[in-house]
């Protein structure tokens, strides 16, 4: 299965579920460093401004949770993709702590599921249209790829706004 990942080489051997359970605390931390209003500001008109990455992040636990759910109760259950950029058009205006706090309930909500099921249903087959056949193992190897991802975006988001040395 090695591969479906497309976010594989971001674990660099970390176990997900560990990764998994440090993100929202990052974020905060990414999120004070950076203050409310840089976070609510796009760093180029094309890119997501922090509390735009935070939005999508809490679109995701969600989507996760759900797949997650699925391929747990459903024999051969075939995935729903979404278009990511489509569901960000609604992100303006959501503050990134009003985001934060969102993604980090759903994550406290889904943490405790994916430490039940791990590593024992790691094998569970699952579909995705675009991806092919899964397992409930890369799903979260999947979503914790993703998190640092986007913690590597909001990493430097922050830098950027830090006044440099002389």
């Amino acid at each position: 299965m090695s591969g479906l990942n497309p976010y594989e080489g971001f674990l660099t051997g970390r176990p997900a579920v560990e990764i998994l359970g440090a993100t929202a605390a990052q974020i905060e931390l990414l999120l004070e460093a950076m203050g409310a209003r840089r976070a609510a500001m796009k760093p180029a008109p094309e890119k997501w401004s922090a509390a735009e990455i935070v939005s999508h992040l809490a679109d995701c636990e969600l989507v996760f949770g759900y797949r997650m759910r699925q391929t747990l109760a459903e024999d051969a259950h075939v995935i729903q993709p979404f278009d990511q950029d489509k569901w960000a058009v609604q992100y303006g205006g959501i503050a990134a702590g009003q985001a934060l706090e969102v993604f980090r309930a759903l994550r406290e909500w889904n943490l405790p599921l994916i430490r039940r099921a791990m590593p024992a249903a790691a094998g569970l087959r699952v579909t995705h249209p675009e991806r092919g056949e899964l397992t409930l193992g890369v799903l979260v190897e999947t979503q914790a790829g993703h998190d640092l991802n986007h913690l590597a975006q909001l990493q430097r988001i922050a830098a950027a706004g830090r006044p440099t040395a002389l």
